[in-house]
């Protein structure tokens, strides 16, 4: 006999819904590290965006994208998505000091 097709569906979005609390608790965690650094360039007047930097990011996410077979384009987007955010942070901490 087939599994029931609700019970199924119940079980994949439990799952789902473990994975996005996972993932927001992730995000919560790198940017209480991206606000340290923040914190520390404008400590020490470093400009808040490193393009080199968030370019060897790229490189290295679309790369573990690809061997986790997802889109390196989508997961592109997301870090494009964070950093813009992080300097948003970053500039906000430039200008407090």
């Amino acid at each position: 006999m087939k599994d029931d097709p609700r019970a199924t569906l119940l079980r994949l979005r439990s799952s789902i819904d473990n994975i996005d609390a996972s993932l927001v608790y992730l995000l919560a965690e790198r940017f209480k590290c991206t606000k340290q650094v923040g914190e520390l360039k404008a400590e020490f007047g470093m400009p808040a965006s490193d393009p080199a930097r968030e370019e060897q990011q790229v490189a290295r996410l679309r790369a573990l994208a690809e061997e986790a077979d997802l889109d390196p384009a989508f997961a592109e987007k997301w870090f494009n998505f964070v950093v813009a955010e992080v300097i948003r942070h970053h500039t906000e901490a430039a200008d407090g000091r």
